[in-house]
């Protein structure tokens, strides 16, 4: 039962982060009284084993929708095959003024630059141990906007020892636009520095819990060929699990002239789509045939989402799409993702 084109026209008549705190609060009232299985039909199996883990399905959804951890079971109703929230930082931050969502409906896209806007790693913990979900959860960190790049290490190490014991996967975000020079850690020795430091840190922590959580590093679309080398040497190096690809753009050429097209941040949906498969293409030509490649993107159908799969990933994640199609562009993702499996 598709609903969601009525409810539309009524959310994107309001501001935009107003809708998303309106619809997250409907959609965890509709999973605890199980109306979400009519709105998003039955959940699709179509097991599948990466990192050393059983998903369910082949969507995700990505970082980003649910950034304190506060509706994993509301998310998971919806047919996910594992769900990633977050980013989290280890102090709790406001983010950056309001405004700081825009629509442009005219290219099924966001632009946002909310800063890792969180209420910090404590309550983040409180609110994913509280959560009934067992499946796949992915748990993404990050760095507080006032900690100076030199030091970013410390704000991952505080957060990936947090986090830790509740993580299925743990997602290192370092291609956020909207964090002053955060992508400057993608590459070089910046990038080698953080992905050893976890690395050794993962070791303390699995012994200390008996448990090896996987961790992948999420990355920006703007990478040219020379920076997808670094990466892709550098995520098996530092035994690194897998990466997710992509996060937004600071591009403007699909949506220049159109309002609210100017405005700064990061852009998604629609015009991130052939940017991001082009970076997991390259990624799938560097990497080992078996390395996890989590793509997302512009995703906004059962095609779009099987063209992820073409590209070279692994895994599929949305989120925007949701915002443009509602719940039941999660059955079509991963109806066609089961399909295109079985053929293959």
């Amino acid at each position: 039962m598709d609903l969601y084109p009525l409810a539309r026209p009524l959310l994107f008549a309001i501001d935009p982060e107003r809708a998303h705190e309106l619809t997250m609060g409907q959609i965890d009232r509709a999973a605890a009284c199980g109306a979400m299985r009519l709105l998003a039909g039955a959940p699709v199996a179509d097991p599948v084993d990466v990192m050393g883990l059983r998903f369910a399905n082949r969507l995700g959804v990505a970082a980003g929708m649910d950034k304190n951890g506060a509706h994993i079971d509301a998310l998971q109703a919806m047919g996910f095959g594992f769900v990633e929230v977050g980013t989290v930082t280890p102090r709790p931050q406001g983010g950056n003024p309001r405004p700081r969502i825009f629509r442009i409906p005219e290219r099924r896209a966001l632009i946002n630059r909310l800063g890792f806007n969180n209420e910090g790693v404590d309550a983040f913990v409180a609110n994913v141990a509280r959560a009934r979900y067992r499946g796949v959860l992915g748990l993404n960190i990050g760095k507080n906007g006032d900690t100076p790049l030199e030091n970013a290490l410390d704000d991952y190490l505080i957060c990936l020892q947090r986090v830790y014991p509740h993580a299925g996967y743990v997602a290192v975000n370092v291609s956020s636009p909207n964090t002053r020079n955060l992508r400057q850690l993608q590459g070089g020795d910046d990038l080698d520095r953080i992905l050893d430091g976890l690395s050794q840190a993962r070791e303390r922590l699995t012994a200390e819990h008996r448990r090896r959580v996987p961790l992948a590093l999420k990355i920006a679309p703007d990478l040219d060929e020379e920076q997808i080398d670094v990466i892709a040497a550098a995520l098996p190096r530092h035994g690194f699990d897998a990466v997710i690809a992509t996060n937004t753009t600071i591009s403007r050429d699909a949506v220049a002239g159109l309002p609210n097209g100017q405005e700064t941040g990061g852009l998604s949906g629609g015009p991130v789509f052939e940017a991001s498969n082009r970076v997991i293409a390259a990624l799938r030509a560097r990497l080992p045939q078996p390395y996890p490649i989590i793509g997302v993107g512009g995703v906004m159908s059962g095609a779009d989402a099987c063209a992820k799969i073409d590209a070279g990933a692994t895994l599929v994640q949305l989120y925007t799409g949701l915002i443009y199609r509602g719940p039941t562009l999660v059955r079509e993702c991963t109806q066609a993702l089961a399909r295109q499996a079985a053929r293959n």
